[in-house]
């Protein structure tokens, strides 16, 4: 390794805007000019969330982020600032992204990065669905317990044969706060390349563990809560004496309080 080279562990971010040929090929001039715009929103988000560009080409950025949670706080920022300026254009050109978010330990050379963690960052990128966040478990780990959004599984992705698999997360945003990872959504989801998502039946049981994962710690608390009275109740009053029912209304009223907080964060 040359002087100049060294490693280090970094929060990879890349994006690029998904079908960016067609826009071309339909009015260059135009793509060019929104793309122009939309990139001096991405220059302005990685200074605001401390992030560092470290290349483009094209329509793709690259850039990195010594905080995994400030990486994907800067992704949801750019992704609700992107589509409320499609929102206002208000045509049939909307410039979408995709965006993939990987913590990996990455080669240094001067300013460019190179290595399996930037690599691990492009195949999410180009995994992820249109106007989307895709991120690894490396970085799902460090950032659900801080943010106050949702995180779906998606499985495990594998790019290439002999290839190590990635456990993948959509991020939720203010514009996509619903699971994507049941009905409709999961095969629209594959057409856009999750060729290894699990069918519905395969996630049964991870959906409701996951929401329970991602989910506030007094949420967390309540649920374990319930069943927990309830077994009190059974082995020392007996079902007859159904007492735990008033504990459990203040379990649930904290749980729903939370869920509706969650699905209209503005209130």
């Amino acid at each position: 390794m040359a002087k100049s080279q060294r490693r280090k562990l970094t929060t990879i971010f890349c994006a690029d805007v998904s079908g960016f040929g067609q826009h071309m090929a339909q009015d260059e001039d135009k793509a060019f000019d929104r793309l122009q715009r939309y990139r001096s929103i991405f220059e302005a988000k990685f200074d605001q969330y401390d992030g560092r560009l470290v290349n483009t080409w094209g329509d793709a950025f690259i850039a990195e982020f010594a905080s995994v949670v400030e990486s994907v706080r800067c992704a949801v920022d750019i992704q609700e600032a992107i589509a409320s300026e499609n929102a206002a254009v208000g045509d049939d050109g909307d410039m979408v992204f995709r965006v993939g978010i990987n913590l990996g330990d990455v080669m240094v050379d001067g300013d460019d990065l190179y290595g399996e963690g930037v690599n691990v960052a492009a195949r999410l990128e180009a995994s992820a669905p249109e106007g989307g966040i895709l991120v690894s478990r490396s970085v799902y780990d460090l950032a659900h317990k801080q943010l106050a959004i949702g995180f779906d599984y998606l499985g495990e992705q594998v790019a290439k044969d002999g290839e190590e698999g990635i456990d993948t997360f959509v991020v939720r945003t203010k514009f996509n706060n619903q699971s994507t990872v049941t009905g409709n959504a999961v095969r629209r989801l594959k057409s856009d390349g999750f060729s290894e998502i699990d069918h519905p039946r395969n996630t049964k049981g991870i959906r409701p563990f996951n929401w329970f994962l991602n989910q506030n710690r007094l949420v967390q608390l309540a649920v374990v809560i319930i069943p927990f009275v309830f077994s009190i109740n059974v082995l020392f009053s007996g079902i007859t004496t159904p007492w735990f029912i008033f504990p459990t209304f203040g379990m649930l009223a904290i749980i729903l309080l939370f869920q509706k907080r969650d699905k209209d964060p503005d209130s």
